[in-house]
C-alpha cells in the first residue's frame, strides 16, 4: 500500500522488538533483546544510507495523473472531466500520491457510498425524517401535535415545512429544511439545539465533525462563503474531506481493507480493535474489539470503560499507574498511542501468552446503526463490500 508517506513506511521493514521489552529477565531474553536492537540500528543505519541521498519522489505528470484516475472511474458517468478534476485537486492539494491503489481505494468507496452521485436520493426519506422527528419531539417531552403543528407553518420557500419534508429526496433537501426550522422557529431549538441530524453528507458521506476539525487543522484550500458542513454537500468539499478521512494518516496497515474499516468507524479503529484483542489475552476480559478504547458520548469522558477497566487489572504487570494508563488511551485516535509504553506493553505481554506473533490490525466488531439502515450491518460487512470494490478497479485499471 503506498501514500504521502514514504518516510514511515520506509522504515516498516525494521524488526519490531515490543515482543522483547520489558518483560525478557532470563539470559536468553538478554541476548535475543541485544541481537534484535542491533539488527533494528543496522536496518536503521542501513534505510538512512540508501534513502537520505535520493531525492523526494517527482509528483506525478498531471496528464499520467489525470489519466490514471480516468481509468478509475466506471463508465459511463455523467461530468467525467468534472469528477476527474475535482479528484485529482484533492488529491494534489492535500500532497497524498495519485497511484492505482490510493486513486482505486477513493473510487470504491465513493461507489459504495454514493454511486458516484454529489447528493445521492435516499429511498423512503421522507419516513425516515418523521421518524426521526418523532423520536427528538419525545425525548425532548415535546408533545407530537404540538411538533406537527410548527411544521405546518409557512418556510421561507413558501411551502410548510411539512410539505418541504414529504418531497425531500437527498440529504441535502431535508437539511435545507431542517436549517431553515432551526432558525426560523422556537421549538427547533428545543429540537435540534442548532445541530442538524444530516451528519453525514456527499458523495463519500463524510461526518461533518470530522470536516469542521479537519478544517480547524488544515486551512480548507478553497475560498468558500458558506459554513464547511455545507461545503460537504458540493463534490469538490466531499472528495476532498473524503480523501483526508480514507488516506490523509499513518497507520500500520499492509492491506486497504482497514483503512476501509476506519473510514466506517473511525481513523485506527483496525489497529484499535488489534490491541483491544491484546488486552484480551493478557487480561483474561472479554472484550468486544470495536476500536473504541474510551467511552464515546456525552458525559463519558471520565467514565471508565471495560477497556480501561481490563488494563487496570494487569496494571501491575504492566508497570503503570492509572493516570499513565487514562493518558496513553486518550490517544486512541492518533498514531502516538503505538509510540507509548502500554501499547507495546501490551503486545509484548500478549504474545508471550499465546505463544505467538499478534497482528496489528483487525476489523473492528461493530454492528451498524442508523435511520437509513433497515437491515443488519456491521463495521466488517461494509469493508468487505468496499475492498471488493477496490479489487475489481484494480483488475480494470
Amino acid at each position: 500500500m503506498r501514500s504521502a508517506h514514504a518516510a514511515f513506511q520506509a522504515t516498516s521493514d525494521i524488526p519490531d522488538v515490543r515482543r522483547f521489552l520489558p518483560f525478557r529477565d532470563d539470559l536468553h531474553g538478554i541476548h535475543e533483546l541485544a541481537r534484535v536492537a542491533l539488527v533494528a540500528l543496522a536496518a536503521a543505519l542501513g534505510a538512512c544510507s540508501s534513502i537520505a541521498p535520493s531525492p523526494p519522489a517527482a509528483p506525478l505528470d498531471p496528464v499520467r495523473a489525470h489519466a490514471l484516475i480516468d481509468a478509475a472511474l466506471p463508465r459511463p458517468l455523467a461530468d467525467r472531466a468534472g469528477w476527474n478534476e475535482d479528484l485529482y485537486q484533492g488529491f494534489t492539494r492535500q500532497s497524498i500520491d495519485i497511484d492505482r491503489e490510493n486513486v482505486c481505494a477513493v473510487a470504491a468507496v465513493i461507489q459504495q457510498e454514493s454511486g458516484f452521485r454529489v447528493n445521492p436520493t435516499v429511498p423512503n426519506l421522507p419516513a425516515i425524517a418523521w421518524n426521526e422527528i418523532d423520536a427528538r419531539a419525545a425525548h425532548a417531552g415535546v408533545p407530537r401535535f404540538i411538533v406537527h403543528g410548527a411544521l405546518a407553518l409557512s418556510s421561507r420557500t413558501g411551502h410548510t415545512y411539512a410539505e418541504r419534508i414529504d418531497a425531500a429526496r437527498t440529504e441535502k433537501d431535508l437539511s435545507d429544511v431542517y436549517q431553515d426550522f432551526i432558525g426560523s422557529v422556537p421549538l427547533g431549538q428545543t429540537l435540534f439545539a442548532d445541530r442538524n441530524p444530516i451528519r453525514t453528507r456527499g458523495p463519500m458521506q463524510v461526518n461533518v465533525t470530522f470536516a469542521r476539525a479537519e478544517a480547524a487543522r488544515h486551512d480548507y484550500p478553497y475560498r468558500i462563503d458558506t459554513p464547511i458542513e455545507e461545503e460537504l454537500f458540493n463534490r469538490r468539499g466531499g472528495l476532498y474531506f473524503g480523501i483526508s478521512h480514507l488516506l490523509g494518516y499513518r497507520a500500520p496497515y499492509d492491506r486497504f481493507i482497514f483503512r476501509f474499516a476506519d473510514f466506517n468507524a473511525g481513523r485506527y479503529s483496525s489497529r484499535n480493535a488489534a490491541f483491544q484483542s491484546a488486552v484480551s489475552a493478557v487480561s483474561g476480559a472479554p472484550l468486544t474489539p470495536d476500536g473504541a478504547l474510551l467511552p464515546r458520548g456525552e458525559g463519558d469522558a471520565q467514565r471508565i470503560g471495560a477497556t480501561e477497566r481490563a488494563l487496570r487489572s494487569i496494571e501491575s504487570r504492566l508497570g503503570l499507574s492509572d493516570a499513565e494508563i487514562r493518558e496513553a488511551l486518550e490517544t486512541e485516535r492518533t498514531v502516538q498511542l503505538e509510540r507509548t509504553r502500554l501499547y507495546s506493553r501490551v503486545f509484548a505481554l500478549a504474545e508471550r501468552t499465546v505463544g505467538h506473533r499478534l497482528p496489528s490490525a483487525i476489523l473492528p466488531r461493530i454492528d451498524l446503526h442508523g435511520p437509513k439502515i433497515t437491515r443488519r450491518l456491521t463495521t466488517e460487512w461494509y469493508a468487505k463490500r468496499v475492498d471488493g470494490r477496490f479489487e475489481a478497479c484494480l483488475k480494470r485499471s
